[in-house]
């Protein structure tokens, strides 16, 4: 149980920072090498693009688990907590279908894909796993947050109900 918890509290962390450590490293190696050294590293602009790839697509999961993504609400402003929540819950409902068709149309790329990088030899797979597998965190996340907002729905009509009888009282 310490295990899921601690998977559902840092899963998405620990990669980002890693791989946000290695593009800062190795631009930064980069830099030195061609100015100090008058030499480059061949491979190095495209592993960095390829992490930057990665920390995009975990990031994205990341951003749906700390609810921090952009989102308009001038119009849930017009209801009440209830409907702020069932509004809350369609939105979550259609990010949810939208990851799940980039999670199946990732995956069918994935699978189809023989080619290597050019500098790295990398199998080009392992890149366009990325939205695959950012998008399956994400369709995680979403599922999180929907449990979430029924118990609150739930909550609320509870609420709700408690307030209807005191008045009747």
């Amino acid at each position: 149980m310490k295990i899921l918890r601690w998977l559902d509290e840092h899963l998405e962390e620990y990669p980002l920072i890693i791989l946000s450590i290695f593009t800062v490293l190795l631009i930064f190696t980069q830099v030195v090498m061609r100015y100090v050294f008058n030499s480059s590293l061949s491979w190095s602009e495209e592993g960095a693009r390829y992490a930057f790839i990665w920390m995009i697509y975990i990031g994205v999961s990341y951003g749906v688990k700390r609810q921090k993504h952009l989102n308009a609400d001038a119009f849930s402003m017009l209801f009440e907590r209830r409907g702020k929540i069932i509004i809350g819950m369609i939105s979550t409902v259609s990010f949810l279908i939208f990851t799940l068709v980039i999670a199946f149309y990732g995956f069918d790329i994935v699978m189809k894909i023989t080619r290597d990088s050019a500098a790295l030899q990398l199998p080009m797979g392992w890149v366009y796993a990325a939205p695959a597998t950012g998008m399956t965190l994400t369709t995680f996340r979403l599922i999180q947050q929907l449990v979430k907002q029924v118990k609150e729905l739930k909550r609320c009509k509870k609420d709700h109900n408690y307030e209807a009888r005191e008045e009747a009282i």
